[in-house]
């Protein structure tokens, strides 16, 4: 049975099922790359620091006489035990070159007073290899607040403070012998040429940290920092 509106009275419509909303569209997605594998880092080891009294003499030996020059307070650095091994063979070879080249002129000259001067040279250089490794003692270095200090010498002994704001010039030179045995020299330049200071027989890694080290103190002098 079914109910029939009357006149007059209007029929309100029964609400239907309310449609659902439409599902939004999924972004596509794209396709996942292959993850790189991770490779890790090869590990580089820290180099050694080199330090100033590796291969070294112990102590700077100083002269007998009370009116020496006094060492002072401080830590005195040495040179390498290979410098004294350098300067006699070096000695030792212009010996040898003396002594050839006075036999071959006396030789062919026929002149025997050739001798003398080449041996007053040879007795010159005996001398100079019999106290190479004393001398080579008495060379030190001291590595103060505001300079650097420098000594050497036995019968003439000298000593210079060389102030780190006043050095232009850091050299490390060395030649095919001092390769040979690992040291070099190193030599600071100053605007006066009466201060500069050359340290023989220096390691090769010493006078490398050296080196590094004046120049990086010289600049902050130098800007005031």
């Amino acid at each position: 049975m079914t109910n029939t509106p009357t006149p007059g009275e209007e029929r309100t419509p029964t609400p239907g099922p309310t449609p659902a909303a439409p599902a939004p569209a999924a972004p596509p997605t794209e396709s996942a790359a292959p993850a790189a594998p991770v490779v890790p880092a090869p590990v580089v080891p820290a180099p050694a620091a080199p330090t100033l009294t590796d291969a070294t003499f112990d102590r700077v030996l100083e002269p007998r006489s009370p009116n020496r020059l006094p060492l002072g307070d401080g830590t005195w650095y040495q040179l390498a035990r290979a410098y004294v091994w350098v300067r006699l063979i070096s000695v030792c070879a212009m010996l040898v070159i003396v002594l050839v080249a006075a036999a071959v002129l006396a030789a062919l000259t026929g002149a025997s007073w050739l001798w003398i001067p080449g041996g007053v040279v040879a007795v010159i250089l005996a001398i100079t290899a019999a106290i190479t490794p004393r001398q080579a003692r008495s060379f030190g270095y001291q590595l103060r607040r505001d300079d650097l200090v420098f000594r050497r010498g036995i019968l003439w002994q000298r000593m210079v403070a060389v102030p780190y704001g006043r050095m232009q010039l850091v050299d490390v030179t060395h030649g095919p012998l001092d390769r040979a045995f690992g040291i070099a020299q190193l030599k600071l330049v100053t605007a006066a040429a009466s201060t500069g200071v050359e340290i023989p027989g220096l390691t090769q890694a010493a006078a490398e940290t050296l080196r590094d080290t004046l120049i990086q103190v010289a600049e902050t002098r130098r800007t005031g920092l």
